[in-house]
């Protein structure tokens, strides 16, 4: 399309105004076409890409990396330590996670142990899980498939389990290999000369990673209970002498530990956790409800045994999803109507006002609706 043009005579004109003409022609012309694109964009958000057939909606997915294998090494009994690398990795901060991209396709979400200032790799552990205590493939995978020199993806870092800064004192409670988030926290308090304890609790002292490490920082700081030897651990009795006015407490582990240190938690303290695993998806007591999918025109029923994305997906298979667990993220959709009952350890207080993650979280009423 030719620019306008002015209605005079170009020979009457000086050759400087002619020349501003064309410009201004130019740029009337690009501001309509940035106009019309724009109404284009907003009318279909995927222009120029083919409409989908089911649309879909959610949380992007983070960006990825391609990191290498560097190590494998087993750092106790059932306990492997990976360390990954690459150039330029982004920065992460104590509490950070990375969800790791098995081979077989498998996402598992493991907490970053290494040093934060190391931008060429990334450390984690993990404990192998077998099928009998409920591990679903992707600790074996990691432990038996995952060698020096294999290429695996990465998403993140992420961290939904930050250390607070400024804190009067902080103490942590970690079981087994939930050490993991909280190594880098003790580290990161004992180089900026901060107050701290820390209660370590397994079942022997063999199957502890990073026992030795730990014991050799803090000293008598340090209070490690191996089950074997010492019985349960006296949550209780270590809060109250660990914990003073205003203290951050940090504990990650089996839900039974969680659960002992939220009822004995001084009134002055704030409580940060991290879990293993979700609360339960779908069990006994919960209720079956309706799922309308606005933008697909359908309702799916979801019953008191399964999940909305098993009952989404059933309709619309090619719904994303990952880790079935309520921590990658996958599978965040945007609710239009109905009150959310979250299970997930992922959302944040503002997400959790209008999105949820289907995998685990449900509705509290007998319908919620959907932007699908």
């Amino acid at each position: 399309m030719a620019p306008p043009r002015a209605h005079l005579p170009s020979t009457s004109l000086p050759r400087a105004v002619r020349a501003a003409l064309l410009v201004t022609g130019a740029a009337l012309l690009a501001g309509r076409t940035r106009r019309a694109l724009r109404r284009r964009v907003a009318a279909s958000p995927l222009w120029p890409l083919p409409a989908l057939d089911e649309p879909v909606s959610g949380r992007p997915r983070p960006r990825t990396l391609r990191l290498r294998v560097a190590r494998h090494e087993r750092i106790a009994e059932g306990v492997v330590r990976l360390r990954l690398e690459g150039t330029d990795l982004p920065a992460w901060e104590p509490g950070a996670h990375l969800d790791l991209v098995l081979p077989s396709g498998l996402v598992r979400q493991y907490s970053l142990c290494g040093d934060p200032a190391d931008t060429s790799s990334y450390t984690v552990a993990t404990r192998r899980i077998g099928a009998e205590a409920g591990g679903r493939g992707g600790s074996r995978e990691v432990h038996d498939v995952l060698r020096p020199g294999h290429e695996v993806e990465v998403r993140g870092p992420r961290n939904r389990f930050p250390l607070a800064a400024g804190a009067p004192a902080y103490v942590f409670v970690a079981g087994g290999i939930g050490i993991t988030p909280v190594l880098p926290m003790v580290r990161a308090v004992e180089a900026r000369g901060g107050a701290w304890r820390l209660l370590y609790c397994g079942r022997a002292r063999a199957s502890m990673p990073f026992l030795d490490e730990l014991e050799e920082l803090g000293g008598e700081r340090v209070t490690v209970v191996a089950e074997d030897e010492d019985g349960r651990p006296d949550v209780a009795g270590f809060l109250a002498d660990a914990a003073g006015g205003g203290a951050a407490v940090y504990v990650c582990g089996p839900e039974g530990l969680m659960d002992a240190v939220a009822t004995a938690l001084p009134a002055s303290c704030s409580l940060h956790l991290e879990r293993f695993a979700p609360r339960a998806a779908a069990g006994a007591g919960d209720h079956a409800f309706e799922v309308e999918l606005r933008r697909s025109g359908r309702t799916v029923a979801v019953g008191p045994d399964t999940t909305v994305l098993a009952a989404v997906r059933a309709a619309l298979p090619g719904t994303a999803y990952s880790c079935e667990q309520g921590f990658c993220g996958t599978c965040q959709q945007r609710v239009l109507e109905g009150e959310i009952e979250h299970r997930d350890e992922l959302l944040t207080d503002a997400e959790r006002s209008d999105t949820m993650l289907m995998c685990v979280s449900r509705a509290r009423g007998e319908r919620i609706v959907l932007d699908l």
